[in-house]
């Protein structure tokens, strides 16, 4: 054979193999492109949710005219309702003046919940008003300093606790997304110019927040501004306010004043406060409480779904 037709011989045989391994490396990647896409996660809603509420007063449902479990009723009906196929089931541990260790001795002490907690979807939680409660009743009569110094040194010593609590149930459930409500501040309407209560809840707040951000799946929802300033939003409503009870207090809280707003059965500035007490939500009160507590699930959403 002479010599250009085995150097075209050569390059014809060349040409066979790289187009062969060209087309055969194509036909692998197309096949791996088709088989990711055939194998990639779907989210499908659950059929059924397990909701488990932990906490206090709050999560118990005091006050609501309705019986019906406060915002724990509510928010299985906003659930079902926006998710059409889902059914939800709801344990409602909540006590009344519960205090953060005491909420975590029923943890360790009752293996019912602990068995709900493994099981749940997901978990709601009211804690931190009694704590805070209990160092005001103390001292709210007391100069702002004797306050501030007051509920400062408690801020560490609920960390401390809330710590120990979140610990508790994360250890029974590692994964299932936990929501807790803030703290308000039930006699703002009353004691609008007294600043310091406003500025003891927001920092209990915060300590609140603080302890959380060490938490996967921790969701804070604020129903601080809601239930404190209850139909007064608004700036001018409340510089209105302010001026109409500024003369009654002279900036301070009286013992006087708290025992009359306490005996008053018939009314409540705040329309989200319970006229029973004059201290925990009515039904609209926990409603509002709810819609927050939705709208936080609604952006957390990994209780609504499973992988497949």
């Amino acid at each position: 054979m002479k010599k250009w037709k085995r150097l075209l011989l050569v390059v014809l045989v060349m040409v066979g193999v790289i187009g062969g391994g060209w087309y055969a490396y194509n036909s692998s990647i197309t096949t791996m492109t088709r088989d990711t896409k055939s194998v990639a996660p779907k989210y499908i809603e659950k059929k059924n949710v397990r909701l488990v509420a932990l906490g206090d007063s709050l999560t118990h449902g005091q006050g609501d005219e309705d019986n019906n479990g406060g915002y724990v009723g509510i928010i299985k009906s906003k659930i079902e309702h926006h998710y059409k196929q889902t059914k939800v089931t709801t344990i409602n541990y909540g006590v009344t003046g519960d205090r953060s260790d005491q909420i975590l001795d029923r943890v360790d002490q009752q293996s019912q919940l602990r068995k709900d907690l493994q099981a749940a979807d997901v978990i709601t939680m009211t804690v931190g008003g009694n704590d805070l409660m209990q160092i005001l009743e103390k001292n709210v009569m007391g100069s702002e300093n004797q306050v501030t110094s007051s509920v400062r040194k408690g801020e560490k010593t609920y960390q401390q606790k809330l710590v120990k609590l979140f610990n508790a149930v994360r250890q029974e459930n590692p994964k299932a997304p936990i929501f807790v409500m803030s703290i308000y501040n039930p006699f703002y309407t009353y004691f609008p110019d007294v600043t310091i209560i406003d500025q003891s809840i927001g920092e209990w707040n915060q300590t609140t927040q603080n302890a959380m951000s060490n938490y996967h799946y921790m969701y804070f929802v604020d129903i601080n501004k809601v239930m404190s300033y209850g139909q007064y939003q608004t700036k001018n409503q409340q510089q209105k306010l302010i001026k109409e009870e500024k003369q009654a207090n002279q900036g301070k809280v009286s013992q006087k004043r708290v025992i009359e707003i306490m005996n008053h059965k018939d009314q409540n500035l705040n329309k989200y406060i319970s006229t029973t007490d004059n201290f925990h939500p009515n039904h609209a009160g926990y409603s509002q409480i709810a819609a927050r507590l939705f709208d936080s699930m609604e952006k957390h959403d990994s209780w609504e779904f499973t992988r497949r």
